[in-house]
């Protein structure tokens, strides 16, 4: 029996390892079935299961083997494992919003690995703490609406303290000579400073870890750094900079055959190229978006796309082109319940209607040619042109002029920008072990073999203390969810290690006042602790990030009376000649 519970867990780290992790979990749940009164054993299967549960964000399972693992590593005085432990806890309880929990988790780690002279484990703990930070404050900033580098003084010092962690993380992995985790605090201290709207030192650090990146020859984490350059020069009013990153991002998506990637870099360089006026590259890139996104059936992609080929042709002056693809925006916005989309676009169909009906030219009714578009770079072709008078009644709500002088425009594109690249910043993240998504710095585990052979080690009086003080944090004890060593799952009580259990009642061992916090307690204080992003629609595989759209809509929501055009157009506009365009947010954040 003993040796089974062992090969079925052997089997699942095998699996999991292979990146098939939900038949690990499964040979691991068998061994737990078949139960070990081996304790180092079972301690390591817990780990795995919650490690492999976390990969496939299962998060609550996570958080109960997770738990599970803490509990036996206490009661057997395993100060490494309950380390570990630890750890893992702070790094699931971060995905789930519960920051000052997560804190709590990572701070333990960070002290354990201190006390036992662990400088790879304190490196972990440092660079997981900083990862909690960075979160909490990338979720508070959704609630703000103000300019980059203007934020509220929580979320500064949120975001502060998430640098502070990643500069010590990086300090002690300079020590350690650890080049692959220098590149990863690199990338989060860039992801933090462009948060933080000190976009200079973003870019100083984000080629610190292009340089690693290239010296590892990893075209992933490269391809992420240009990504992250190109932004921060958008930022600094640098559009011409930013372009030739981001046209090396859309070379290495496709060296890596990564078709998302590649319509996100496409739809990078459409909105940068509709900052620097050139509308026509802007639409040939729009179009590859559009293309990728009808081929990976991303319908929100898909009517994002539409939506900046309908500004794009706007600005050409080519309405019968602009007015099919402000349809087809519309379709889409129907179909997927984007409400705020299917008013913009109703009311630029109904411009663009009118318009056109102006037009003596039948080929004003022309519908646009996509034949003769190419995936890789055909240019698009101009439709007739539009007289003045015309040209100003058609200009849609988001596609104004740009001064090249810093405008209004700018900083107006600048203040939602700066919100929409919450999921690059922890595509940033280069996970522990390459090419498994979501594995955070604390949540690699050792092999069953070296937990298992780990010797015990005996619990300090520090112990007492940690726990005295999360007891504190609670306004009462429950007394009827208390976890007891005899409930664990899979462990089988023998005379062989009935001595190295603890009981509930022994004084030597502190009370479950921990557990009580990080699962039972918090539940009333779960929803402050999460600042939801603004309502929107599911993010599509081919966006850049998963509420761009969503977010400016909430924004424009304010300003949609300064942005309707007058269809019948004014007395005063049609004798006088085209009015002076308002100044708006640009077409290619929209």
């Amino acid at each position: 029996m003993e040796a089974s519970c062992l090969e079925l867990a052997l089997e699942g780290e095998r699996l999991c390892k292979s990146g098939d992790f939900k038949a690990g979990v499964a040979f691991f749940e068998a061994a737990v079935q078949v139960g070990t009164e081996d304790l180092k054993t079972l301690s390591a299967i817990y780990s795995q299961l919650g490690n492999a549960y976390f990969y496939l964000k299962e998060y609550a399972r996570a958080l109960e083997y997770h738990k599970h693992d803490l509990l036996l590593a206490r009661t057997i005085g395993d100060r490494m494992g309950e380390a570990k432990a630890s750890g893992n806890l702070g790094n699931t309880l971060k995905v789930l919003g519960r920051f000052d929990e997560a804190v709590v988790c990572c701070q333990r780690h960070l002290d354990i690995a201190q006390e036992q002279g662990d400088k790879i484990g304190e490196a972990r703990a440092l660079y997981n703490i900083g990862n909690v930070y960075h979160a909490k404050g990338k979720q508070l900033s959704w609630n703000t609406a103000q300019d980059p580098g203007h934020l509220p003084p929580d979320v500064r010092e949120t975001l502060r303290r998430a640098s502070e962690f990643y500069e010590r993380n990086l300090s002690l992995v300079k020590e350690l000579g650890d080049r692959a985790a220098q590149g990863r605090a690199y990338g989060n201290l860039g992801n933090t400073h462009y948060l933080l709207g000190s976009f200079v030192e973003a870019t100083t650090f984000h080629k610190e870890r292009l340089a690693i990146a290239k010296e590892f020859g990893d075209k992933a984490a490269e391809r992420r750094a240009y990504s992250n350059l190109g932004n921060a020069h958008i930022f600094l009013g640098r559009f011409d900079v930013a372009a030739e990153y981001y046209k090396k991002t859309l070379q290495l998506s496709r060296q890596l055959k990564d078709q998302a990637v590649e319509a996100q870099a496409c739809y990078s360089l459409g909105n940068t190229y509709t900052l620097l006026q050139d509308y026509e590259r802007a639409a040939e890139f729009h179009l590859r978006h559009l293309l990728i996104a009808q081929e990976l059936a991303d319908r929100v992609g898909e009517g994002r796309a539409c939506w900046s080929l309908g500004n794009a042709y706007v600005s050409m002056g080519s309405p019968a082109q602009a007015l099919t693809f402000a349809k087809k925006h519309l379709e889409i916005s129907q179909e997927i319940g984007d409400r705020n989309g299917e008013l913009t676009a109703r009311m630029n169909v109904a411009q663009l209607q009118l318009a056109l009906g102006r037009l003596t030219s039948p080929a004003a009714a022309e519908k646009p040619d996509l034949a003769g578009y190419e995936a890789q770079g055909a240019r698009p072709k101009r439709t007739q042109r539009l007289s003045a008078e015309t040209w100003d009644l058609l200009r849609l709500p988001l596609e104004r002029s740009i001064p090249r002088a810093p405008s209004s425009d700018e900083e107006c594109f600048f203040d939602l920008l700066s919100k929409f690249q919450s999921s690059r910043m922890d595509d940033q993240r280069c996970p522990l072990e390459e090419g498994q998504p979501g594995a955070a710095e604390a949540t690699a585990a050792s092999t069953l073999e070296e937990r298992i052979a780990q010797p015990s080690l005996t619990a300090s009086p520090q112990t007492e203390e940690f726990f005295d003080l999360i007891a504190s944090s609670q306004s009462r004890r429950l007394d009827d969810q208390r976890a007891s060593v005899g409930s664990l799952p899979g462990l089988r009580i023998t005379h062989n290690n009935l001595g190295h259990l603890r009981g509930d009642g022994d004084p030597q061992e502190p009370g479950d006042e921990f557990f009580n916090m990080l699962i039972k307690c918090q539940s009333s204080r779960i929803d402050d602790q999460r600042c939801p992003p603004p309502d929107g629609l599911p993010r599509g595989p081919t966006m850049p990030d998963e509420d761009f759209f969503s977010l400016i809509q909430r924004v424009q929501a304010k300003r949609m009376d300064e942005q309707r055009v007058d269809l019948a157009g004014s007395p005063e506009q049609e004798a006088g000649g085209p009015a002076e365009p308002r100044q708006q947010c640009q077409p290619g954040t929209s």
